[in-house]
């Protein structure tokens, strides 16, 4: 019973295509059959028998003819236009007509000769014919509709891409930085090379896996490089491939797709971006039958094939929490997969997979590029590579330096140098007093990271200066002291701003956004606050994209966080203003250098520091000076966006930030 069930639902949308396709040419004859009725209204007029009189004796008439049942004229003057004008009447009693025709001898007349006849072919034509054309474009449509699943001309076929071996040109060396995602699929891709290795001691092979991780982090090029090693058929498409607008052709295409993995199986299915039909059928995240019908085709084809076959499922996806619980259950996707942001040790070796192919220079050191990197995904990374050979080629070298390399960081990071945006003398000195707040903040207070590089150069991403930080070591744990550092250093913009010029700037807007975004964290999912204690208050949705917050309290007690979090903020405010009013003597020396330079190095920041203040004075800075040279920071450097206008993301907004991210990880 469910089987004919399953059937009548599937026949659905074949049926309606020919009923929809049936009522389309009706109406387009039917529209054309008016058209051409108006078009011989326009052009053929019928008049009174006495005007037809009165057009002959007034030798208006061109020509007549006498048909079976009327008379038509055609007159002497006609219109402007392509179709001509012709009347008609009927026929009257009118012994007389011939004579008073044959008295105008400019008037030509003939009767139309009907031919009755009729043989028996054109009796058959005329029967037979259309039966006959009608018989054959129904066969094919219904041919079309039979094939491939019963999707109409190939609608219902899985249109998946399929690889064999190392057609993707992608194998596991050309994969770093995810060392435990490749053991992981290593083991698959054994599995389909040496299944009676694992059969012997009674292992199976897992059903699917599912890869999970932030954009750009290589999910898509590890499922290549499984093509690559697998040597097996390897069956590549994306979760919106199944959505159509036809209910039902999606779950066509599920059992397609599977009819033909298991028909040349051992092989590898990838879905890529398998939220698109794999989401939850609960309300909260809405959806529709078509979607929900491809999921449940696709839960039970997962459930119904002999894994013993070599038939692996690989999906990739970075909004897991959406996913429905059926398929993530072990015996549908056995295995979650992490490709994570890789770590220093990560970072390098992609780097050193996309340099391999790049004319670098003996003295290019990419641990250093790699150090400053931290929060870089590898699509970040390769991109700077791209753009540091591109630049080498712009400046006439047939090779790629450390300086490019540096560049690169800035350019995918802050975008290029405005060199056409010219800053007056004013907001240049607003812009550095600014930047050197924040540096100056980073010098004296304990927990900061040493300053690299300081600039008042305006970028294209709508940054109009920046300090540059590069962590010592990786971490992956912030103390609450290295929380509030941040925020405090965050604030020594304004701060300046504040003590220089008695008024304030829209260039602190960012910095703003970011501390509250750092001190609400603080309060409401790390329990940073005596006030409220070990609770959460919010979570965290989209962890793997925009990991965007939500409150968990009522509106009361989000009122009372309100309240903490501005006596927070306030007292680190306070704390910058304390910090540079008892420095205002380095604050203002380095701000004329700064001017004067524009750009100046972490080296030379300290130099003046020191000078000014004394050897003694350096609170443990002097690490800052043998660091690598002018180099971004993905995640940790407070590249500060002092804009005149409303201030754009700066260099620190590319990704997320450090705090949060190293706060959130589990020990």
């Amino acid at each position: 019973m469910d089987n004919n069930n399953n059937k009548r639902k599937n026949n659905m949308p074949n049926r309606m295509f020919i009923i929809i396709t049936l009522l389309a040419a009706l109406l387009i004859w039917y529209m054309g059959s008016m058209v051409v009725r108006q078009i011989e209204e326009s052009t053929n007029i019928e008049i009174t028998y006495d005007e037809f009189m009165d057009m002959l004796e007034n030798g208006k008439i061109k020509s007549v003819e006498a048909q079976q049942d009327r008379i038509v004229i055609v007159p002497k003057e006609q219109p402007d236009t392509a179709l001509g004008i012709t009347y008609y009447t009927g026929y009257f009693t009118d012994f007389d007509l011939q004579e008073k025709l044959q008295e105008h001898k400019d008037v030509k007349y003939h009767a139309q000769v009907i031919d009755n006849r009729t043989t028996i072919l054109d009796t058959i034509i005329q029967m037979v014919l259309p039966f006959v054309l009608i018989y054959v474009v129904m066969f094919f449509l219904f041919r079309a509709i039979s094939k491939n699943s019963g999707g109409v001309m190939g609608v219902g076929k899985s249109n998946a891409k399929v690889y064999v071996q190392k057609q993707t040109g992608v194998s596991f060396k050309d994969v770093a930085g995810q060392e435990e995602a490749k053991e992981s699929l290593t083991e698959i891709v054994d599995f389909l090379h040496n299944p009676a290795k694992y059969t012997r001691i009674g292992a199976k092979l897992p059903k699917g896996a599912l890869l999970v991780g932030p954009p750009g982090t290589g999910k898509t090029l590890l499922a290549k490089a499984v093509a690559g090693e697998a040597n097996v058929p390897f069956f590549s498409l994306s979760g919106s491939d199944f959505v159509e607008m036809f209910v039902g052709v999606g779950a066509s295409r599920v059992r397609d797709l599977f009819k033909q993995a298991q028909q040349q199986a051992p092989c590898i299915i990838f879905i890529d971006e398998i939220d698109a039909i794999g989401k939850s059928r609960d309300s909260h995240y809405g959806g529709n039958d078509e979607r929900e019908q491809t999921l449940n085709q696709l839960l039970a084809n997962m459930d119904g094939f002999d894994s013993s076959k070599g038939l692996v499922i690989l999906g990739a996806t970075n909004r897991p929490e959406v996913l429905d619980k059926a398929l993530l259950r072990p015996g549908r996707f056995d295995r979650r997969i992490i490709v994570d942001k890789p770590d220093l040790k990560g970072r390098i070796d992609i780097l050193k997979v996309h340099a391999k192919n790049v004319l670098m220079h003996d003295s290019v050191d990419l641990e250093a590029i790699g150090r400053a990197t931290p929060g870089a995904v590898g699509s970040d990374l390769a991109n700077m590579i791209n753009e540091a050979a591109i630049l080498a080629v712009k400046k006439g070298r047939t090779v790629v330096t450390q300086d490019d390399l540096y560049e690169s960081v800035e350019v995918v990071i802050a975008g290029k140098e405005k060199k056409d945006r010219i800053l007056g003398d004013e907001e240049k000195r607003i812009v550095a007093y600014h930047e050197v707040g924040h540096a100056l903040v980073t010098a004296l207070m304990k927990h900061a990271e040493p300053v690299q590089k300081i600039t008042i150069v305006p970028r294209t991403m709508g940054s109009l200066g920046y300090v540059m930080q590069v962590p010592e070591e990786e971490k992956y744990l912030m103390s609450q002291d290295e929380l509030i550092t941040r925020i405090v250093t965050l604030f020594g913009g304004r701060a300046a701003e504040k003590l220089v010029f008695g008024s304030v700037t829209t260039g602190a807007s960012n910095d703003i956004e970011k501390a509250t975004s750092l001190a609400r964290a603080m309060v409401t999912q790390y329990g940073m606050s005596d006030k409220f204690g070990l609770i959460g208050l919010e979570s965290v949705e989209n962890r793997y994209l925009d990991g965007k917050p939500v409150m968990n309290c009522s509106d009361g007690t989000a009122t009372e966080v309100d309240h903490e979090v501005i006596r927070i903020l306030k007292e680190c405010y306070d704390k910058a203003e304390e910090l540079l009013a008892g420095n205002r003597d380095v604050l203002d020396r380095i701000a004329e250098y700064l001017i004067s330079k524009e750009t100046i190095t972490g080296k030379e920041f300290m130099k003046i520091y020191n000078e000014v203040k004394g050897n003694g004075d350096l609170l443990e800075k002097e690490d800052g000076e043998n660091s690598v040279e002018a180099t971004t920071d993905k995640s940790t450097m407070t590249a500060e966006d002092n804009s005149s206008s409303m201030p754009k993301e700066d260099i620190e907004d590319k990704t997320e930030e450090k705090a949060k991210t190293d706060s959130e990880a589990e020990i």
